[in-house]
């Protein structure tokens, strides 16, 4: 008897009509001579989500399947049905600003500087230093918060739940911060065409330093359980691997583009918010596996937590500055001018009821943002709503690749090849 008919009779218990333990026979404790080369089978159609947890969101993936080996990988998305840019165009500018909170709602703070900045562009409009300051610690915050979600979940994915806890801890901290600056955990609406909805509060800086002093020790955790796993390498290395060549022609962004070995970066080739004058490095992979992701995305917080660090240098030396432009066409006026002074209150009215009016063109920007390059595009004809507003959502199109890393994949690496392209279907629903 072979050592795997006593397995399966153990895993199968059960008693003949005489009473005796059941045995079940396996051809495959026979020899190879049993073996049918055809078992008949045809290839299978797997359905993977739109429900399903590995698929973080709304996402189905259609499996063809031949035995474990994936033949085609068709992912099929647009079930939020929400219409983001149609309903950006039946309102003002500061009134998109909401809806930038739910397209991509693990970094809402750096979707609304990337709206307000595109805004600002197309009204040729430069907004105060302190109010630069204020939005790249809101982009680095919100990159951190974005990776170590997307940290904590793959690595559920994966079979590893330790560093799930350890990355929600700290994304807890920084949600601390960010309620405590936009009095919101989720839909923060930071930003306005011209400067931003408020300043941080008194002693803010203090909790934001503390975390920063202490948050590199939870990386070097990280990097100690995961880098030089076996386990983590055998699931990751050599998986869904892109070259440069093929992540460049799907117009990857962000870790995507870079594990490939692309050094771009939207803040180092097109600099906006000053980042040319901050001191931080891109990290670029090798291979374009899910293991080069993981590690561009664990040494991309590191980056951000430079860049906190001189950010905050910064802030002290602009203690007091303002965050708004000084013109009351485009930013409402105090609350405590609009109530005492005539003419302050009709531009706060003004403000509120017709909007911000650009003039008539065409603006695009792109920001870096957790999951790569992150666009805005509007069209104006001079009045206080755009013709045309549409979003250059990294999701999406990361999610274009999806299919070619499947290709000639296990079913099991399915689930950390989609874990890798890190998205969120509020970018992706079309």
């Amino acid at each position: 008897m072979s050592l795997r008919t006593i397995e399966m009779a153990l895993a199968t218990p059960g008693l003949d009509p005489e009473g005796r333990p059941t045995r079940v026979p396996l051809r495959a404790g026979q020899g190879p001579e049993h073996y049918d080369e055809d078992f008949g089978a045809e290839r299978m159609l797997v359905n993977i989500g739109p429900q399903h947890p590995a698929t973080h969101g709304v996402l189905r993936l259609v499996i063809e399947l031949e035995g474990e080996s994936v033949k085609r990988c068709i992912p099929h998305v647009g079930y939020l049905h929400s219409g983001f840019e149609k309903l950006g165009e039946y309102r003002h500018y500061n009134q998109i600003i909401p809806l930038t909170d739910r397209t991509d709602y693990l970094s809402p703070m750096a979707n609304n500087v990337g709206l307000a900045l595109a805004a600002e562009k197309l009204m040729g409009i430069e907004v105060p230093e302190r109010c630069r300051v204020l939005r790249v610690i809101a982009c680095e915050m919100s990159r951190i918060i974005s990776h170590l979600v997307w940290l904590g979940t793959t690595g559920i994915d994966l079979g590893a739940y330790t560093p799930f806890l350890w990355s929600f801890q700290e994304r807890e901290r920084i949600y601390n911060l960010q309620e405590q600056w936009t009095g919101a955990r989720l839909t923060t609406s930071l930003t306005r065409v011209g400067g931003m909805m408020a300043d941080i509060p008194d002693g803010w800086e203090a909790g934001l330093r503390e975390f920063t002093r202490t948050f590199p020790a939870t990386l070097r955790e990280v990097d100690t359980m995961f880098t030089r796993n076996g386990i983590w390498i055998g699931r990751t290395q050599g998986v869904g691997a892109l070259t440069a060549e093929e992540a460049t022609n799907y117009s990857l962004s962000g870790p995507m583009l870079r594990a490939s070995g692309v050094d771009y970066d939207v803040r180092k080739d097109r600099p906006y918010l000053d980042y040319e004058t901050y001191d931080f490095d891109v990290p670029v992979g090798e291979h374009g596996d899910v293991y080069d992701r993981y590690r561009i995305r664990l040494e991309e917080m590191s980056q951000s937590n430079r860049i906190l660090e001189q950010a905050l240098d910064r802030l002290e030396k602009l203690r007091g500055a303002p965050i708004n432009v000084a013109d009351p066409r485009v930013i409402l006026p105090p609350k405590s001018r609009a109530m005492s002074d005539m003419e302050a209150m009709i531009f706060h009215f003004k403000q509120v009821m017709e909007g911000v009016k650009p003039p008539a063109g065409e603006a695009y920007l792109g920001i870096e943002n957790p999951k790569g390059e992150l666009g805005y595009y509007f069209v104006s004809d001079g009045t206080a709503k755009p013709v045309r507003w549409r979003i250059r959502p990294p999701s999406f199109i990361n999610l274009a690749s999806l299919p070619k890393m499947c290709q000639g994949a296990l079913l099991s690496d399915v689930i950390a090849i989609n874990a890798s392209v890190d998205i969120v279907m509020g970018e992706v629903d079309r």
